[in-house]
């Protein structure tokens, strides 16, 4: 009986790889197509209800292939041509967050769900397994990338520049074409920062060995932050639907849910701890959001963008400063309540405003917005007839950062403080070796 012994208990770890989900080729596909798919549905929807579907010459396709481009940090240039004597020029640098949240939500789902059910994982499968993900991703990537390309001519009207057109036997031309390889560099620069927040993130993520000493730390603060912006992607989803259903104007709320929630959401929660914004809105273009930043920003220079500047509008924004002290105690409890028991309330303070300041920094790069267009007669000026934009919305970073390490150390010392009051697991001892 006793030499029977060894190899019942050698069986039992290879019983258990036989019995966790594969993770090949095929796995890697579904995760990467389900993500993709995704996000385009999303784009799609979003772009429909802004009716980008009536765009001339089959654009549709065109124009989502590049918003799913551009919501995974693809570039996507902008050109235009007005002839010999007119010239146009554009830019456009904006991440449609609500098609990147969707992308990097479905994509995590894909990894983590053949490695469920695990503490533990080698470095080298989670490489393996990362990498073929990798690699599917950058071939879909670029055909996307390769789809994302169209031109429109611009109808020039009755004004001054109809006037030229018509002397120059041209109209102005406007189009986009996707970098492709620009695009696949962020986008694998995307992936990678996606895959390791979903690594750090959930307690059934496996991790190597090497790296459990540093999940008590790491992954609280992880998950707070998470949970924080989620939530407030959350209230503002509930607060679109108030809108649509009280106020109407169903199609441009759904337009931009679909297309830039986040940006509108993450903005409020900036503004929210405090720190402003600075930007312009001029031309006939504007930003798909709440009236009174319109009225802030509309001006003929950059104008400051904050709590203060807004009241002067609207005295209803201060409860975006009630609404950040909520959600960022409520973020900095969860972190606590996820953490071992022996953990002070200073160490809370100090993980949740590191957690807080890196947070609003991805923030602050991920949510500005600069776009403009413009119609040129010999590189002088615009020459009239609506054909020139300017939208901007930049942070003040440094301003942010402060505050954030501010408000991490307050808000993580009381969320400490009310995590001792309640029943948590305690520490996981560690099993025999």
């Amino acid at each position: 009986m006793s030499e029977q012994t060894p190899p019942r208990r050698t069986a039992a770890p290879s019983a258990d790889r036989g019995r966790r989900a594969p993770h090949g080729w095929p796995q890697a596909l579904v995760a990467v197509l389900a993500s993709l798919l995704a996000m385009a549905v999303v784009a799609g929807l979003g772009l429909w209800a802004a009716g980008a579907a009536d765009l001339p010459d089959g654009a549709f396709p065109s124009v989502v292939a590049a918003v799913v481009v551009m919501a995974v940090g693809g570039s996507v240039q902008l050109s235009g041509d007005a002839g010999v004597i007119a010239e146009s020029n554009a830019g456009l640098s904006v991440l449609p967050l609500s098609v990147t949240l969707t992308g990097a939500l479905a994509i995590g789902a894909g990894f983590l769900r053949p490695l469920r059910h695990r503490a533990v994982a080698d470095a080298k499968e989670l490489a393996g397994w990362a990498a073929r993900i990798a690699v599917l991703w950058l071939l879909l990537l670029t055909g996307l990338g390769l789809l994302a390309r169209h031109h429109f001519t611009i109808a020039l009207g009755n004004g001054p520049a109809g006037a030229i057109g018509g002397l120059t036997d041209s109209s102005p031309e406007v189009g986009f074409e996707a970098d492709v390889p620009l695009t696949l560099v962020f986008g694998l620069l995307w992936l990678a920062g996606v895959l390791a927040v979903v690594l750090l993130v959930p307690r059934g993520a496996p991790l190597p060995g090497r790296l459990l000493r540093f999940q008590e730390s790491v992954r609280p603060a992880a998950f707070a932050m998470v949970v924080l912006l989620l939530s407030y992607v959350a209230v503002g989803f509930v607060v679109g639907l108030v809108v649509v259903v009280t106020r109407g104007h169903a199609a441009e709320t759904l337009a931009v849910l679909l297309l830039g929630l986040p940006n509108l959401v993450w903005l409020a929660l900036i503004l929210g701890l405090g720190a402003s914004w600075e930007g312009r809105v001029d031309g006939p273009f504007g930003l798909p959001m709440p009236k009174v930043l319109g009225a802030v920003l509309r001006t003929p220079d950059n104008t400051t963008l904050s709590l203060n500047t807004l009241a002067d509008h609207d005295g209803r924004v201060w409860w975006l400063l009630v609404v950040a002290a909520v959600l960022v105690l409520g973020a900095a409890f969860v972190m606590a309540a996820r953490s071992p028991e022996r953990m002070r309330a200073w160490q809370h303070a100090v993980h949740m405003a590191v957690a807080l300041t890196l947070t609003v920094l991805a923030v602050c790069l991920l949510a500005g917005v600069s776009a403009h267009y413009g119609l040129s007669l010999l590189g002088i000026g615009d020459i009239g007839g609506g054909l020139s934009g300017l939208v901007e919305l930049r942070p003040q970073l440094w301003r942010a950062l402060v505050l954030a390490v501010a408000w991490g150390l307050v808000s993580g010392f009381l969320g400490g403080l009310f995590a001792r009051r309640i029943h948590r697991r305690g520490e996981v001892e560690a099993g025999p070796t």
